[in-house]
């Protein structure tokens, strides 16, 4: 699937950016127009880091895989090309692998020219300032490739609380899905269809295997800058509407604070516009105030959520500045003030906290640490997985294999979208009793889509999920 740069960093846009993404016959870059490369020609190159957050103590070091993919995504190991690495911020390249070129072709403090085959490692190092290095690589005719690395300086822990927390047991097998835009699509005219009979996107799912649906909620989504102008989709009134489309369906319910009127993602966790200009206290106040409404909103119509994430791809923090992952302290703050809002309402809602790692050990570990140095209370490790940001399946094994004995929470897939048999796989197979699921990101819709965009449903909706089902003992609703 073709995507912009700014697609690259931050995977989730709204739906309009997405389809025209899809069908795009043409796109603009740096170097002006031009059609993707066919199948198995050079496209794209591909970055994964294996950490986004670096101490800036001028040692710290992150390896980078840098990859040569085609339109399809499939990498590319006799692809040749000159690239260029450019970097923003306090960091410099300390080795690349095979590749040459590098200390020998021209290149400044910020810029390295090397001739690359196929794929590379780099190991970049930090300096000792705070703030943002932006990474990126660029190549005659293909798309760039691009991440962002925080540094930061945690410093001492201060507790959020002394009582001590044990964490809930999710006894659930959960095959899940993230299905916010439904309402959207709904409105559009979209119907949708299994083997010839249109019924509701939530009996079809549930049908085949589903048993628990996502629901984002930004605080003011309609605002001029915010996820849905003028239409406020995923606020406060639709998120009731469709929670009472999943518990009259007899589904579970897992609700996503973004705390934010905009998506809210590694790269960006802008507080709502009613937040702004509040002291640290009244920001506190205002984030307790506002989930403590939701979920009485919700409870009082009979959809309280079973589950709840605090934040939504945090590992960079949220609320930002206050609660940048610079802040730990603040952030800890912040986190303990959902799950306060949460419980005062549900004390039984189970409490997720969900970083975009899936792959990333280092980084989640180091993300884990802190919020565990501050007491904060949890029940679940939520990851994303997709392969172009977060590594191979293996990698997503060994970082969920390691969580499950280092931290007393269980660990599951809260986001993802390829790779459907062998994610399952790996996040019903966590160690240690540790496992709980996943949860598939807008498969309505977007990337592998288990609906035809004529909202047929299709060999994912109709074989490959029931399979999963059954292959893990998750009884079919009915």
């Amino acid at each position: 699937m073709l995507k912009s740069e700014i697609l690259l960093r931050q995977p989730k846009s709204n739906l309009l950016i997405i389809f025209l993404l899809l069908f795009a016959v043409v796109a603009v870059n740096a170097q002006g127009r031009r059609k993707p490369a066919p199948p198995g020609m050079p496209n794209e190159i591909q970055i994964t880091p294996y950490k986004t957050t670096m101490i800036a103590n001028g040692k710290d070091k992150v390896s980078i895989s840098i990859k040569i993919i085609d339109s399809k995504g499939d990498s590319l190991p006799d692809a040749k090309k000159l690239v260029t690495f450019h970097i923003k911020g306090d960091a410099r390249i300390t080795t690349i692998t095979n590749a040459t070129g590098f200390g020998t072709l021209p290149h400044t403090d910020s810029t390295w020219q090397v001739n690359l085959t196929g794929s590379c490692q780099v190991i970049l190092q930090a300096g000792r300032k705070l703030g943002i290095i932006n990474f990126k690589i660029t190549a005659d005719t293909l798309w760039p490739g691009s991440t962002e690395i925080h540094t930061v300086q945690p410093g001492i822990a201060h507790v959020v609380t002394n009582k001590i927390y044990t964490p809930k047991k999710v006894t659930d097998k959960i095959l899940g899905a993230d299905i916010s835009f439904l309402p959207e699509l709904e409105s559009k005219g979209m119907k949708f269809s299994d083997n010839g009979v249109q019924g509701d996107a939530i009996e079809i799912m549930k049908a085949h295997g589903f048993n628990y649906i996502r629901l984002r909620i930004f605080n003011q989504p309609a605002n001029p800058k915010g996820y849905s102008p003028g239409k406020g989709f995923c606020d406060l009134e639709h998120t009731k509407q469709m929670a009472k489309r999943i518990k009259a369906a007899g589904m579970k319910f897992l609700l996503d604070f973004h705390y934010s009127d905009y998506w809210a993602d590694p790269q960006q966790q802008n507080k709502p516009a009613a937040w702004v200009g509040k002291d640290f206290t009244a920001l506190k106040k205002s984030l307790y105030n506002y989930t403590v409404n939701v979920m009485q909103q919700l409870k009082n119509q009979g959809t309280s959520p079973d589950m709840v994430q605090v934040g939504n791809e945090i590992n960079h923090g949220m609320v930002w500045p206050e609660g940048e992952i610079k802040n730990p302290d603040s952030l800890a703050q912040l986190i303990y003030e959902g799950v306060k809002g949460v419980k005062a309402v549900s004390p039984n809602t189970i409490i997720m906290l969900h970083i975009a790692l899936g792959g990333q050990n280092p980084e989640a570990r180091f993300f884990l640490d802190n919020m565990a140095k501050r007491n904060v209370p949890f029940d679940v490790i939520g990851l994303s997985y997709y392969p172009k940001w977060h590594g191979t399946p293996q990698d997503l094994k060994n970082n969920m294999a390691d969580l499950a004995k280092s931290y007393k929470q269980q660990i599951m897939v809260a986001e993802y979208s390829q790779l459907k048999r062998e994610v399952n796989d790996i996040a019903f197979n966590v160690p240690n009793g540790k496992r709980v699921g996943s949860f598939i990101w807008e498969p309505l819709s977007t990337w592998e889509s288990i609906f035809n965009r004529d909202g047929k449903a299709n060999d994912y909706m109709d074989i490959v999920y029931p399979e999963i089902a059954k292959k893990y003992g998750i009884k079919i609703l009915h």
